[in-house]
């Protein structure tokens, strides 16, 4: 797969192939390879050149917002074979669990059950090591079942709500 990838204003032409989680090809004609793991949706676990790296991918009005390491990265892909970025966000298929991504506390819910939401609508606000991080829908739906309530605590891929 060849895309065309903006990261913070910086373009960088990408050539992948996958074998399962391994990942290889070329980044700006530099030879890479790493086992990427999805651990939930949005949220992978990269190990490259022996160093483990956790990446969070997000919908944001302007484009994608990719954080790792306590940063974070505005981002856009290129794939003149099938990206359309007119064409709006990607959603997920089939009925999502929404899992908490780290360890933390609910501190808003932004929707309640049976509400109608877009793909990368706000559902929670989750408060972890005084940050808080916004949870957001993985596809357009309606929202069949919350599992968390303002003030509780929540574990990393505890299920907090069902979008179907």
């Amino acid at each position: 797969m060849k895309l065309d990838i903006t990261i913070d204003g910086r373009k960088r032409r990408v050539e992948l192939d996958r074998a399962g989680s391994v990942v290889q090809g070329l980044i700006d004609g530099r030879r890479v390879q790493a086992d990427v793991v999805a651990l939930h949706y949005g949220a992978y676990s990269i190990l490259i050149g022996g160093r483990s790296i956790d990446v969070r991918i997000e919908e944001s009005p302007s484009g994608l917002r990719v954080i790792s390491g306590g940063r974070e990265f505005a981002a856009g892909i290129s794939d003149p074979r099938k990206f359309r970025r007119g064409a709006g966000a990607v959603s997920a298929e089939g009925r999502q669990n929404v899992n908490a991504p780290m360890p933390g506390k609910v501190v808003r819910l932004l929707v309640r059950a049976g509400e109608v939401v877009k793909v990368g609508q706000g559902l929670f606000v989750i408060e972890a090591m005084k940050m808080q991080n916004e949870i957001r829908s993985p596809k357009s739906g309606t929202v069949e079942k919350l599992f968390a309530a303002a003030g509780q605590p929540v574990n990393a891929g505890e299920t907090l709500a069902v979008v179907a």
